[in-house]
């Protein structure tokens, strides 16, 4: 077993390839510390945003990200997306278009991927910065402000409508695909007046498709449940043309390398804590597998366990 020292070295800013239910194989991008960003959402499964900011500049060096990107993409690895996600939000960081731009140069083979909350497109100089993207998946959880505020608990100087027709600014502008991610919170924004206002805003933001998300580990807020298979169909019919996201297991195909996988289970419970079955269908690679590195993780002091109505999550032991 390597020491603590050398486990915990490797990428800052990427992780991954995960096998991801929409996106296949996916490296991870990370431009953001954790959990910094414009919302702190009731639901987010990262945990409670602890640096709730507006404010855009270069969090993590810009010349870093590209360098491990440079450093793993030149092995030619089979990916389906690169992918920016993490456990922040990715649009604060001014330096997203230079990453982008630096991919689309050198390694136009491998299609890019942004996860946003969709809080900075009324940012000109966002939209521009992200447009060579080739998929969008951006949050419209509200119709409304007070939903919003309910919901996602934004910055103080983030407004609905803004954000709004920042959405619908980047519909008309996009030069690839638009899909719209609607997170399902009982009781809050399931409602018929609020899923009105909701269809409203997706329509004139003319995306391309609407995915519906539920609770699938548990959220920043106790109270937020997974909604329910009936009130699902009845928001699913009701949006039309749209889609729950599977919850079912990914395809394991393409496995995370056996001698990377303690640096791949690190880096997915550092932005995400995970089940034993969490972390098999991430990497793609069998439970006992898993649980064998797991073992001597915990054995080693590295990780934890953290006792959750789903089961055992693992998570990085705090100092």
């Amino acid at each position: 077993m390597k020491t603590d020292d050398s486990i915990l070295k490797g990428y800052r800013y990427i992780f991954g390839p995960v096998s991801s239910r929409r996106l296949g194989m996916s490296l991870g991008v990370d431009l953001m510390p954790h959990k910094t960003c414009t919302l702190n959402c009731v639901y987010c499964e990262c945990g409670k945003t602890t640096h709730l900011v507006k404010t855009r500049k270069e969090y993590v060096p810009t010349k870093d990200v590209i360098g491990e990107l440079k450093d793993y993409l030149e092995k030619t690895p089979e990916l389906d997306y690169i992918t920016f996600s993490g456990s922040g939000e990715p649009t604060l960081h001014s330096g997203i278009g230079d990453v982008i731009r630096f991919l689309k140069s050198g390694y136009s083979q491998y299609k890019i991927a942004l996860l946003t909350n969709g809080t900075l497109f009324y940012l000109p100089e966002v939209r521009k910065a992200v447009m060579d993207a080739d998929l969008i998946i951006a949050s419209v959880d509200a119709g409304t402000e007070e939903t919003f505020q309910k919901v996602n608990r934004p910055h103080p100087g983030l407004k609905f409508d803004r954000m709004s027709e920042g959405l619908v600014q980047l519909g008309k502008e996009r030069k690839n695909q638009l899909w719209m991610e609607f997170f399902i919170v009982p009781g809050i924004n399931d409602n018929t007046y609020e899923l009105s206002e909701t269809k409203k805003l997706i329509e004139r933001i003319q995306a391309d498709k609407t995915q519906l998300n539920i609770l699938d580990r548990p959220g920043t807020e106790s109270w937020v449940m997974a909604a329910d298979e009936q009130t699902q169909k009845r928001i699913k019919d009701y949006f039309g043309h749209s889609e729950t996201i599977s919850k079912t297991k990914p395809v394991q195909g393409r496995q995370a390398d056996e001698g990377e996988l303690d640096k791949s289970i690190l880096a997915t419970i550092r932005r995400r804590p995970s089940t034993l079955e969490d972390l098999s269908q991430t990497l793609g690679v069998h439970q006992k597998k898993v649980w064998q590195h797991i073992c001597m993780l915990l054995d080693h002091g590295i990780v934890e366990k953290n006792s959750m109505p789903r089961g055992e999550f693992f998570i990085i032991k705090k100092d």
